[in-house]
């Protein structure tokens, strides 16, 4: 019989404590792993904010990045870097651009920007311009309004404001007539009106065209002999003359002008009274330069204002 019974019993005890130290090896993978996703987040970043060109002048430098290198400007990848060879703007929609497209766009867009400030500089100018002219419509008017002598013609006076300036008209009425019949010889209610007139226009530095117009009566000898061409360009003459004696300085009368009875104040009736009137411009200075160049500068100031409503009773 065998003795196995009698082996003695061997018992293993495994005694258990705290967790030991297992190492830092896990850390440095999860750092590596971390790193890796950063670089492949902003891998696709790059990718998807750089615009189909310069993928594919990447593409291309790679695939041939000598004769890129030819084709570009001096560097494969600073066409708008400040560092020679940096690399693309990301904002960029298109691919490959040579220093001297964006010089070229550049100076343009200062040209624009000069442009536009010059246009808003004669803008505000006009705008200044304009608020003198109207406020020597104001004064003008209270003049005539505060001088007994002249307010009874005031009816015979219309001041508005075209594109060309500021428009002072006196037209004839029937029974009162600005000049004599047939003749440039200034009635003395039209001295006064002209001498006032001439006085308050020196306040303003703006040149002036004085222009001379009729009625469609023609000249018992027709047009071959004295004829309302020269009877509108005597009137408008004669009143310039008035109107330095009244004070005006000579040198800011620009033009004076007869053109008979091609431009009637009344369309419908050409032989109305108020069709004979000297027409007084205090000219814009847009006006006074297109006179310079030898432009129709007055194309507005006798038919394209609206009529006054003071003309009504003038009719």
């Amino acid at each position: 019989m065998s003795d196995d019974t009698q082996q003695p019993i061997i018992v293993k005890r495994i005694k258990k404590g705290g967790g030991g130290h297992h190492g830092g090896a896990w850390k440095i993978a999860y750092a590596d792993f971390v790193t890796a996703m950063m670089a492949f987040f902003l891998l696709m970043w790059l990718l998807g904010s750089t615009a189909q060109g310069d993928l594919e002048g990447i593409a291309d430098h790679f695939q041939n990045p000598i004769l890129l290198s030819l084709q570009g400007g001096s560097g494969t990848g600073d066409s708008s870097s400040i560092i020679q060879g940096g690399g693309e703007d990301l904002s960029r929609s298109v691919g490959q651009v040579r220093r001297g497209d964006i010089e070229s766009r550049a100076r343009i867009n200062l040209d624009a920007a000069r442009a536009r400030e010059m246009e808003l500089h004669e803008f505000e100018a006009e705008l200044l311009e304009r608020g003198r002219l109207l406020d020597l419509k104001g004064r003008i008017e209270a003049m005539v309004e505060a001088n007994p002598d002249l307010r009874n013609y005031r009816n015979q006076i219309l001041i508005d404001i075209t594109t060309d300036g500021l428009r002072i008209q006196l037209v004839d009425e029937q029974n009162r007539p600005m000049f004599a019949s047939a003749s440039a010889d200034l009635q003395p209610y039209t001295r006064s009106l002209l001498r006032a007139i001439g006085s308050a226009l020196n306040d303003v530095p703006n040149r002036l065209s004085l222009t001379g117009h009729t009625d469609a009566l023609p000249f018992a000898g027709g047009e071959r002999g004295f004829s309302n061409w020269e009877l509108s360009a005597n009137r408008a003459n004669a009143s310039r003359r008035e109107m330095i004696a009244g004070g005006l300085e000579p040198n800011r009368i620009a033009r004076v002008v007869g053109l008979a009875e091609t431009v009637p104040l009344i369309e419908d009736d050409p032989l109305d009274p108020a069709n004979r009137r000297i027409s007084i411009i205090v000219m814009t200075k847009r006006a006074e330069e297109a006179l310079r160049s030898g432009a129709d500068v007055l194309s507005v100031e006798d038919g394209g204002a609206l009529q006054p409503a003071a003309l009504q009773g003038a009719q």
